[in-house]
């Protein structure tokens, strides 16, 4: 129901990047899953066509490599929509650690990686709820194991109850 809501913003969106900027409309990567098994996720592309060539691969503030569009879709975490796709094809929950680049397996012991990939990754998590895009690396790494550990409904709730306050009284950050 929600991709077929959100479908004329997906239409504006679209069209918008595509005016912005060259390029793919949709942004494409591998990550990593349940159980460890990768997949491709969906994003609305917010940096430049090049930019997996010339950066790392998190982004930092006044990051050169987002367009102007970009910034915006990014602070209102509308680049995050086409991920209702990914929960159709039952890769993502709505509520999960944020899934992985495969390149991130080093930051985690072996125990952690296999914790945290024992349940599906979302689009929003404890960490994105909570600090948003301010969380360091450990942080998130911490906020990622408690949610596995307290998963309920409750909390899924709860999760996206906070998400949803952090975009509309904060403008996403």
């Amino acid at each position: 129901m929600l991709v077929i809501l959100f479908f004329p913003l997906f239409i504006i969106v679209a069209m918008i990047i595509k005016i912005d900027s060259r390029g793919s409309i949709i942004f494409k990567q591998t990550r990593v899953g349940l159980n460890g098994k990768h997949f491709s996720i969906y994003k609305f592309r917010s940096m430049n066509a090049d930019a997996s060539n010339t950066g790392p691969y998190f982004t930092g503030a006044n990051d050169k490599r987002i367009t102007k569009f970009g910034g915006f879709i990014r602070k209102t975490s509308i680049d995050e929509l086409p991920q209702l796709f990914n929960v159709l094809l039952g890769n993502m929950s709505f509520v999960g650690p944020r899934p992985n680049v495969p390149a991130q397996e080093k930051e985690y012991d072996r125990q952690q990686w296999i914790k945290r990939h024992s349940v599906k990754p979302g689009i929003t998590g404890l960490a994105q709820a909570t600090l948003r895009s301010e969380a360091t690396p450990k942080q998130r790494t911490a906020l990622d194991l408690e949610y596995v550990d307290r998963d309920s409904m409750t909390m899924d709730f709860h999760i996206l109850f906070m998400t949803v306050k952090q975009i509309v009284s904060k403008g996403g950050n």
